[in-house]
């Protein structure tokens, strides 16, 4: 009985190291992880190091999308050249002729001077005084002063980023001759013809459609006319242009629109809504000088 009862406490004691020792192979086991997985890190740290510091900081100044739009609405037979600065040229190819626009991209800064030029002669210069943080259409149209001289004037605006069309209306006219600008559906088969007045120097947002503007003098009559197709996230300018000039040709009212779309560009659209006219800004902004 001694004999069995000492056997089973041996068996017992036995166990209990046994336990102890599996207990001590898995901390060594957990521990010799742990020192493989702390030499790994150290390892790929080692590694990591040199690439950060080739790679430099992740954050970047934001950069926004500024397009310059231009319109010409000096009256007269020369064409003008646009440059920045003294020395590069904005419209590259040939010179920009009256009643015409283009758009430029272009980086911009405030400070930043365009030059008008025809041929060698100076017409006059623009000066950017400052920028908006955000993308967006910087439109700017050069024109006659006034009846008299020869000497230029300027008007800008800044298009803001919205998703409805934008139309600025604009009257670079310089006379006596006095009309006024409408806007109205597009003659068509089944729609009923809405019209609208336009307001000079102020932007609307104009539903996605096709249009016709007209000028309307005050006998009634319609001066001159043009087509209209807006699109949504587009800026559209619509100019008065002409001079009654005391001395020098005149030139009649007429009305410029830029840009102008393809009214195929509406087939994948819904179809058309109310006009919906708001004015929204008038022109003349702070970041133009």
């Amino acid at each position: 009985d001694d004999l069995s009862a000492s056997h089973q406490n041996i068996e017992a004691n036995g166990g209990h190291w046994i336990l102890k020792l599996n207990k001590m192979l898995a901390c060594f086991a957990v521990l010799s992880c742990c020192m493989v997985l702390t030499e790994s890190l150290r390892h790929t740290s080692q590694h990591i190091n040199p690439d950060r510091h080739a790679a430099g900081t992740f954050v970047k100044a934001l950069e926004f999308k500024h397009r310059l739009r231009v319109c010409n609405a000096y009256p007269g037979n020369a064409a003008i050249d646009i440059y920045k600065g003294k020395g590069e040229k904005l419209n590259g190819g040939a010179p920009m002729p009256y009643k015409t626009c283009n758009d430029f991209v272009a980086p911009l800064k405030a400070g930043d001077k365009l030059e008008f030029k025809i041929g060698d002669a100076n017409a006059g210069t623009f000066s950017i005084a400052d920028l908006p943080n955000n993308d967006a259409v910087l439109f700017l149209v050069i024109h006659r002063h006034d009846t008299l001289s020869t000497a230029v004037a300027f008007e800008s605006h800044v298009f803001a980023n919205l998703q409805n069309a934008q139309v600025a209306i604009i009257d670079t006219y310089k006379g006596a001759a006095k009309s006024e600008p409408r806007i109205m559906d597009a003659p068509g088969k089944g729609k009923n013809s809405r019209s609208e007045e336009l307001r000079y120097e102020s932007v609307v947002a104009v539903n996605p459609g096709v249009y016709d503007v007209t000028l309307v003098g005050s006998d009634g009559k319609t001066k001159a006319k043009n087509s209209l197709v807006t699109t949504n996230r587009e800026s559209f300018i619509i100019l008065r242009t002409g001079v009654e000039a005391k001395q020098g040709p005149s030139y009649p009212q007429e009305l410029v629109v830029y840009p102008k779309l393809d009214p195929s560009a509406l087939h994948s659209m819904a179809a058309p809504r109310a006009m919906m006219l708001a004015v929204f800004a008038i022109l003349g902004c702070a970041f133009w000088a």
